[in-house]
């Protein structure tokens, strides 16, 4: 049984979500990432910050990230974004 304790309700459809990594990440990953913001802050960090689809996207953009090495901190996921 997969669905033990795990809400479903709101699994599906876009949502934003922050990817902590350790090490700052150049500009020129952009590409290769799609359209995330590229944060870096003080303490040796890099904060992408990014909408994504569906969970399919986000596990592309997680494979991505494994690619370039720098270690995983923390995937959070923000919520969905604002309705146009």
């Amino acid at each position: 049984m997969l669905d033990q304790g795990i809400p479903t309700s709101d699994s599906g459809g876009p949502a934003i979500y922050h990817i902590r990594l350790k090490g700052h990440l150049g500009d020129h990953w952009r590409a290769a990432l799609g359209d995330v913001t590229i944060t870096l802050d003080a303490t040796g960090e890099t904060l992408l910050t990014c909408i994504v689809p569906d969970q399919a996207a986000l596990h592309g953009i997680l494979r991505t990230v494994r690619d370039l090495g720098l270690p995983l901190i923390a995937v959070t996921r923000a919520g969905r974004p604002p309705e146009k």
